[in-house]
C-alpha cells in the first residue's frame, strides 16, 4: 500500500469507529432528557420513583459511551496534524472556525454541563437539573452542526477565494447555509435518533425476554424507543433522498459513482436496506405494543433485539458514501487527497496506522463490554445519582418491583 492508501484507510477505520459513539451519544441523549424530564414532573410517588430509576439507569449508558468516545474524539486531533498538514495549509483559514467552535461546545460546554447533570443528583434544584441534560442534548446537535460545516466545505466548498494557493474565508454566511451541510445535518440528526431508538427498545425488549421484574420501567423505556425509532427511521429516509438533487447540482463526480456501481452504490444500497428494515420492523412492533404482544412473546423481544446493530451498520454505509464518494478531491474540486498528504514516510505511516486502528479497536471493544454488562444489570447496577432515595423521587425498594410477566 501507498502512504496515501494508509493514510486513507487509518483515517476512514478510525473516523468509522469514532462515527459509532458519536451516533449513539446523539441519539441517546434527547431520550435520556426526556425520561428526566418525565420523571421530575411527575406527582406521583411511585410512578416518579420508576421514572427516576429509568433516567438513571439509560442515563448511565449514555456517560458510558460519552466517555470513551471523548477519548476517540482526541485521538482523531492527531491525525489532521500528522497525515493531513497538506489540509491545513490550503483550507485552515477556512476550515478551522468550525472545527474551533467544535472543540468548544464538544469539549468544554457539552462536558461541564454533562458533568454538572451527573454530580447535581439531589444537589440541584429539579428545574436546573433538568435544564442541564437539555443543554447537554442541544450542545451534542450543535457539536455536531459545527462539524458538519467544516465537512460541507470539504464536500461542496463555498463563501472563499484562493489567494496564492491558500483558500481565505470570504463569505462566513455562505460556508453556514451550504445545503451539502444541512441536509446532511438533518439526515445524520434523524439517523442518530433512529439509532438511540432501536438501542433502548432492543435492550427493553431483552429484559421482558428474560423475564425482567422491572416490567413498568422497561415497558415505558420499550414504547419510547420504539415510538422514536418508528418516527425518526420514517422521516430519515425522505430526508436522505432530498440529499440526491444536492449531490447531483454540487458533486457531479459522485453522482456518477451512486448510477454506476461499486463501493459508493454498494454502500448506498446497504444502508436504503437496513433503513427501510428498521423502519419496517418498528412500523409493526408499534402495534404489537398495543396488547402487550411485543413483550410477551419472547421470539418476539429477541427480533427487537437483535435489530440494534442494523441502524449503526446503515450510518457507516452513509459515512461511507459521503466520503468515498469525492474521490480523488480532499476539497471537493479543489485539493486533492495526494496533495493534502502529510510528507510522511510509508513506514511512519504503516505504524501509526496499526497504532491507532488496534486503539480504536480496543476503546470499541472497552465501551461495549461496558454497555453491555450494565445493560443486563438492568437498574439495580445503576450507579448515577448515587445511592437509593438520593435524587429525584427517591429509590426503588426491591419488594416494591412489580410481579414478574406472564409469557
Amino acid at each position: 500500500m501507498s502512504a496515501a492508501d494508509l493514510a486513507r484507510l487509518q483515517f476512514a477505520a478510525t473516523t468509522s469507529v469514532h462515527w459509532l459513539f458519536v451516533i449513539l451519544t446523539m441519539g441517546l441523549v434527547p431520550l435520556v432528557a426526556v425520561m428526566h424530564t418525565r420523571a421530575a414532573y411527575t406527582r406521583e410517588p411511585a410512578v416518579r420513583a420508576v421514572r427516576e430509576r429509568m433516567t438513571r439507569f439509560w442515563g448511565q449508558l449514555y456517560v458510558i459511551n460519552y466517555a470513551v468516545g471523548i477519548v476517540t474524539g482526541l485521538v482523531m486531533e492527531f491525525q489532521f496534524g500528522l497525515s493531513w498538514s497538506g489540509l491545513s495549509r490550503f483550507a485552515g483559514n477556512v476550515f478551522g472556525a468550525p472545527l474551533a467552535l467544535e472543540t468548544l461546545i464538544a469539549f468544554f460546554a457539552e462536558s461541564t454541563f454533562l458533568g454538572m447533570w451527573i454530580f447535581g443528583w439531589g444537589r440541584l434544584r429539579r428545574g436546573v437539573h433538568v435544564a442541564l441534560i437539555w443543554l447537554v442534548a442541544l450542545t451534542a446537535y450543535a457539536s455536531a452542526f459545527w462539524i458538519l460545516i467544516a465537512n460541507g466545505f470539504l464536500q461542496h466548498p463555498v463563501g472563499y477565494e484562493v489567494r496564492d494557493g491558500v483558500a481565505h474565508l470570504t463569505d462566513f454566511g455562505a460556508l453556514l447555509t451550504n445545503p451539502n451541510a444541512l441536509v446532511a445535518l438533518a439526515h445524520i440528526a434523524l439517523a442518530a435518533l433512529t439509532t438511540g431508538g432501536v438501542f433502548v427498545a432492543g435492550i427493553s425488549a431483552w429484559h421482558f425476554a428474560k423475564g425482567t421484574r422491572e416490567t413498568a420501567l422497561f415497558r415505558s423505556s420499550l414504547r419510547l424507543g420504539v415510538w422514536v425509532g418508528m418516527l425518526s427511521s420514517f422521516f430519515v429516509i425522505i430526508v436522505g433522498n432530498l440529499q440526491l438533487p444536492v449531490i447531483e447540482r454540487t458533486q457531479p463526480t459522485k453522482a456518477a459513482l451512486l448510477d454506476g456501481g461499486g463501493w459508493v452504490k454498494n454502500s448506498m444500497d446497504l444502508m436504503t436496506i437496513l433503513g427501510n428494515t428498521v423502519s419496517t420492523i418498528t412500523f409493526v412492533a408499534a402495534f404489537l405494543l398495543l396488547k402487550d404482544v411485543l413483550v410477551r412473546k419472547r421470539w418476539l423481544a429477541y427480533s427487537m433485539t437483535a435489530m440494534i446493530p442494523l441502524p449503526f451498520i446503515a450510518s457507516v454505509g452513509g459515512w461511507v458514501v459521503r466520503e468515498m464518494g469525492r474521490q480523488p478531491w480532499l476539497v471537493y474540486g479543489e485539493l486533492t487527497v495526494e496533495d493534502a498528504l502529510s510528507k510522511v514516510g510509508r513506514g511512519s505511516l504503516l505504524v501509526s496506522c496499526t497504532v491507532f486502528i488496534a486503539l480504536f479497536a480496543a476503546l470499541a471493544v472497552t465501551n461495549w463490554t461496558l454497555i453491555t454488562r450494565f445493560a443486563r444489570l438492568g437498574p439495580d447496577g445503576a450507579q448515577l445519582g448515587g445511592g437509593p432515595g438520593d435524587g429525584l423521587g427517591g429509590g426503588l425498594r426491591a419488594d416494591e418491583k412489580p410481579p414478574v410477566p406472564a409469557f
